[in-house]
């Protein structure tokens, strides 16, 4: 006789399906917010094209095109967890570095306090330092 689960299994069971339905809707919203910043880079793209000042239209280009790369690598976040049914952490650090490199090509352009740029490098340092770690880590865990 197949003994009956236990309140307590019926509950991580429900608890899992729910988390699964949490990560889908997520990977559906940032899917859609690619899809949609994409599109913004085409149209920043195209405004290049008659801008006036052509340095801020590049940098208006290359900040709509690494927020888009930002969000493809949370959703790789979110599809790996379907893959191995772990989160990953290289994508959310490379995300991270991403986002620093995006503040740093404002630098040049508004005004910034040399603590700013500091605490900007040494995030950077220390996101770089976190991917080598736990990249290794990962690979060799075969993820």
């Amino acid at each position: 006789m197949i003994p009956s689960k236990s309140h307590a299994d019926k509950a991580i069971s429900a608890i899992s399906w729910v988390t699964l339905g949490i990560y889908l809707l997520i990977a559906i919203s940032l899917s859609l917010l690619a899809i949609f910043s994409f599109y913004d880079v085409v149209l920043q793209v195209a405004a290049l094209i008659h801008a006036e000042d052509m340095t801020q239209g590049i940098l208006g280009v290359l900040h709509a095109l690494l927020l888009t790369l930002i969000i493809v690598e949370i959703l790789e976040t979110v599809t790996a967890y379907f893959r191995t049914n772990k989160v990953l952490v290289t994508p959310i650090l490379i995300a991270g570095i991403t986002a620093m490199v995006r503040r740093v090509l404002t630098f040049g352009v508004e005004p910034v306090e040399p603590i700013d740029i500091g605490m900007t490098l040494a995030a950077i340092l220390v996101l770089t330092t976190a991917i080598v770690y736990i990249g290794k880590r990962e690979r060799a865990d075969g993820y």
